[in-house]
């Protein structure tokens, strides 16, 4: 197999961040029974305007309160300057599987948008993707990225993070597992977490605090109102 085009492109871009970037990377489990309550019981309502409701808009939204409440999780080192840049703009890359590679198209302004908006973007983006559709310009401006492994079965990994962005979160898959609470163990929906983080920009300590913050939304999905 010749090694060019995407896949070469991607294998540099690959190697570029883990050669630059010292990585660590910190796992975590949500239980998420709530959650898959709720996007059970407004399913139905998105598909009245034919749109497909995944869990991911709901992680989108949990992870941008938490890049708020952690802002140097959502910004960039610049060496040369000898500066790390926080960035205003929550603009969320989600890494897609395709014939040619991992493909990264970017949702801009996350914070700016429904759950169903960003389920129709979501939606639209993969599918283009996927189909090699996607522009130059709809990959470009990412702020911190979502790879979802768990879409094939997986439950954690070391994501590495998409330079020059300095933290990146895998998604493991929903699906019970037994979970030990008050003395008993019962089946609970959990979810699987994997933070990669810029040692150079962010310590653990605040990769943990960050992925509490997160988990503590995704586990009771009525406080993304709140944010």
């Amino acid at each position: 197999m010749p090694y060019r085009g995407v896949r070469r492109t991607i294998g540099e871009q690959m190697s570029q961040s883990k050669y630059t970037a010292p990585h660590v990377t910190h796992h975590d489990t949500a239980v998420v029974d709530e959650l898959v309550d709720t996007r059970a019981e407004l399913k139905a309502h998105a598909a009245e305007r034919d749109v497909k409701l995944s869990y991911m808009p709901f992680v989108m939204k949990a992870l941008v309160a938490g890049l708020k409440e952690f802002p140097t999780l959502n910004s960039e080192l610049r060496e040369e300057e000898e500066e790390i840049l926080l960035k205003k703009e929550y603009n969320l890359g989600i890494a897609v599987a395709t014939d040619a590679g991992l493909m990264v198209p970017v949702v801009k302004n996350v914070d700016e948008k429904s759950i169903l908006r960003l389920a129709d973007e979501v939606n639209d983006l993969a599918t283009r993707a996927r189909e090699r559709k996607v522009t130059r310009e709809e990959m470009q401006g990412g702020t911190f990225t979502i790879t979802n492994f768990g879409a094939i079965g997986g439950e954690y990994a070391t994501p590495i993070i998409n330079y020059p962005e300095t933290a990146i979160m895998g998604l493991g898959a929903i699906d019970e597992r037994p979970v030990a609470e008050d003395g008993e163990v019962r089946a609970a929906h959990t979810l699987p977490l994997s933070l990669s983080i810029d040692h150079r920009v962010i310590d653990g300590a605040e990769a943990g605090r960050f992925t509490n913050y997160v988990m503590e939304r995704l586990e009771n999905p009525s406080l993304l109102l709140l944010d």
